[in-house]
């Protein structure tokens, strides 16, 4: 076992990974410095991805439902939009949270050094700090928790403030009257989501056959017909030829089976085609580091690298590109540093997409089950059956369990619907702790709750669904 106490850690990245990371590093006894060029830990996720685009969510699930309202025969009016206070609070919830994330830091013990870090070899980092001047600093190990930063297609390059990535499009400089969003992806659908319920017409292009590539088709259709009624356009099978910059929008030219309008203005256009990792760190090449094809940090079970000094976590290190993953992985990568016996072995990733509904998946998909060539039997729970679902007018969802019929273990979990994010944590116990159909189906749900729909899934497994008639074949 590692004598901890002695152990001088580095944690480069202050993001979801890097700063559990260092947080358990200093619960564990090492002497830790978190070094990021922000003012505090939180990075992309915090500072410009998953709180700021999830508080801008919440935000249009209340205008969708303010105008859902209306069926229930409850009118609330035109709601007026302060775009600097809804600015404003956005801006506060970061503030709050990274201040938050600071704070720990403090509590640990753990030094934060605000700047940009180069190695000088396996064992030494220069840091370049924000505020001037450089530092010198040796470490015995070191954890590359750099992330990914939005991918630009090289073709479509644009000097113009119309054109948006995920970050920009997030500050919300205004409220345009249209939006091309370039990409069907989870991001490109979120943002997408937020400036169509603040009133702006917004057209969806995405190149392949259908939204959100890598999901089953099953969990996305309820949302693709939603999103129909939502957005201005959706147009699949359809990619961007050229941007042009003019004086009144971007001037867009498009080439697809449904595009009627091959040349259209928008006032904005939002970049979102995916991420890429921020491996090409200075000095890198000092180290015995191996960065693959696709820019992703080549790592073993324990996250370590080629270089037995060096650790890398999360986006950097490899795709799902994932908060969650992000921080379990470095807390793989402390203990294996501590000399534990670990491992970064997960049954179940889950993945959310945080539209209206929500899609949620984790385990095996039908997609993967499909491509292996594996055996299994898809018990589908439909919402319109669910009384809580029907109690908040939301019945287009849908709840499946992934079944090995000979085992009858639960291999994979897919929920859409509202709050989908939320249920699917049930889903990924029960895949890591090998829970069988009958484990779910036995627990005893509270009612009415859209959770119940989990065990009623599995009911229809054996064909003795309480809420449909579903006789297993």
């Amino acid at each position: 076992m590692t004598n901890t106490s002695n152990l001088r850690v580095a944690v480069i990245g202050g993001g979801p990974g890097g700063y559990a990371s260092a947080f358990l590093a200093a619960d564990l006894g090492m002497k830790v410095t978190l070094i990021d060029p922000e003012a505090n830990p939180g990075g992309v996720c915090l500072y410009r991805g998953c709180i700021p685009s999830k508080a801008l969510l919440h935000v249009a699930k209340l205008l969708e439902e303010a105008e859902q309202a209306k069926n229930w025969g409850i009118d609330f009016g035109e709601p007026k939009v302060d775009l600097n206070k809804l600015r404003g609070w956005k801006e506060s919830i970061v503030k709050k949270l990274t201040g938050g994330l600071g704070q720990l830091s403090k509590q640990r013990s753990v030094q934060f050094v605000q700047g940009k870090a180069a190695f000088v070899n396996s064992t030494t980092v220069k840091v370049t700090k924000t505020a001037g001047g450089e530092e010198t600093l040796t470490f015995d190990r070191i954890i590359i928790a750099t992330g990914s930063r939005p991918t630009v297609v090289p073709s479509l390059k644009l000097d113009s403030p119309r054109l948006m990535d995920s970050t920009s499009a997030l500050d919300l400089p205004d409220i345009p009257k249209t939006l091309l969003v370039i990409g069907g992806g989870y991001i490109g659908l979120e943002l997408g989501s937020v400036y169509a319920a603040l009133g702006t017409k917004v057209t969806v292009v995405e190149m392949m056959s259908g939204l959100l590539p890598g999901a089953d088709r099953d969990l996305v259709l309820p949302l693709h017909k939603r999103l129909e009624k939502f957005f201005s356009a959706i147009l699949l099978n359809t990619t961007v030829k050229s941007l042009k910059d003019e004086k009144t929008g971007i001037r867009v030219t498009l080439e697809g089976p449904n595009v009627k309008e091959k040349e259209q203005v928008f006032d904005r256009v939002l970049m979102s085609v995916g991420r890429r990792p921020n491996s090409e760190i200075f000095g890198l090449d000092q180290t015995k580091v191996k960065v693959n094809a696709k820019g992703f940090i080549e790592i073993n079970a324990q996250r370590q690298t080629a270089d037995p000094t060096i650790y890398a976590i999360g986006d950097v290190a490899g795709e799902p590109m994932l908060a969650h993953k992000a921080m379990h992985e470095g807390r793989c990568a402390v203990e294996a540093i501590a000399g534990h016996k670990v491992a970064f072995e997960p049954n179940a990733i889950p993945a959310v997409v945080f539209t209206d509904p929500e899609i949620a998946w984790a385990g095996l998909t039908e997609t993967q089950a499909k491509e292996q060539g594996r055996e299994i039997t898809v018990a589908k729970f439909p919402w319109a059956a669910s009384g809580r679902a029907i109690t908040i007018d939301r019945p287009e969802g849908l709840t499946k369990l992934l079944i090995d019929p000979k085992t009858e273990r639960v291999l994979g979990v897919g929920i859409v619907g509202a709050g989908a994010g939320e249920l699917i944590a049930e889903g990924v116990l029960a895949i890591e702790m090998c829970a069988l159909a009958a484990d779910v189906g036995m627990t005893i749900h509270p009612h009415p709750t859209l959770s119940e729909t989990m065990m009623e899934s599995a009911e229809v497994f054996y064909g003795q669904a309480t809420d449909i008639y579903r006789p297993k074949k």
